[in-house]
């Protein structure tokens, strides 16, 4: 087996286990493999072991390799999922081409992803995320906006709102982790008792991703511990 085929093998291990060890059904958490500045060739390599989801946070390179893939393999059938920051003069590809965006952090951006998702494609999956930490530093809406952008998200068209992302300040103490993913879970199900159907939670990356699990992520999203090291252009 290839090396990524190995560490794919190996996350998929880690999630099992943590879902065990938190009581969960087996399968119960989607492993987004982060795909960033990786290139197509990773991607497929990847995609052969089994892997249907990928992450990108760059769009000009998701592009490219996006419709590089497509073209070129057509025969794998690909989930992508667009988790990097958006700014509103940037939402049309993104429209056109992922399934998934999980850093909606205003209504704006909705607003414009509803306008732009072409008819023939089904709704565009949307997470909204949260800056649960509280970081200047940080994308997203406060925990006290969540609410209201959510009702606002939900009724636009072409959209379907399936749940919360975060990306918590970075820590080693377990315990930090869990209050974080916790506030993240607690969050959805304020949501939810306001009658709105939320059935993800986007939150874990491969530091982190245990104490996630644990706390109900049904997304994590890992790219390191499957590609390796990233090497960004200077």
């Amino acid at each position: 087996m290839s090396p990524i085929s190995d560490n794919l093998q190996a996350v998929r291990a880690q999630i099992n286990s943590a879902e065990q060890q938190a009581g969960r059904a087996p399968g119960s958490v989607c492993l987004v493999a982060v795909s960033k500045t990786f290139p197509a060739d990773a991607v497929i390599e990847a995609a052969r072991a089994g892997q249907r989801d990928f992450g990108e946070n760059y769009l000009q390179e998701a592009q490219d390799k996006l419709l590089l893939i497509r073209n070129q393999h057509p025969e794998l059938a690909l989930c992508w999922h667009f988790i990097g920051p958006l700014q509103s003069n940037k939402t049309r590809p993104v429209a056109e081409y992922f399934d998934w965006v999980h850093s909606v952090d205003r209504l704006k951006i909705a607003q414009r992803l509803s306008e732009q998702r072409p008819d023939h494609l089904s709704p565009l999956n949307i997470c909204l995320q949260i800056n649960v930490s509280g970081e200047s530093s940080k994308s997203g809406a406060s925990p006290q906006e969540a609410l209201a952008l959510a009702q606002a998200v939900k009724a636009l068209p072409r959209l379907r709102l399936r749940g919360l992302m975060a990306v918590p300040e970075a820590t080693e103490d377990p315990a930090a982790q869990h209050a974080a993913f916790a506030s993240l879970r607690v969050l959805a199900e304020q949501i939810r008792s306001h009658g709105i159907a939320l059935d993800t939670l986007s939150m874990g990356m491969s530091a982190d991703m245990q104490a996630a699990i644990s706390e109900g992520s049904t997304m994590v999203r890992i790219g390191t511990a499957i590609f390796g090291k990233r090497h960004y252009a200077a």
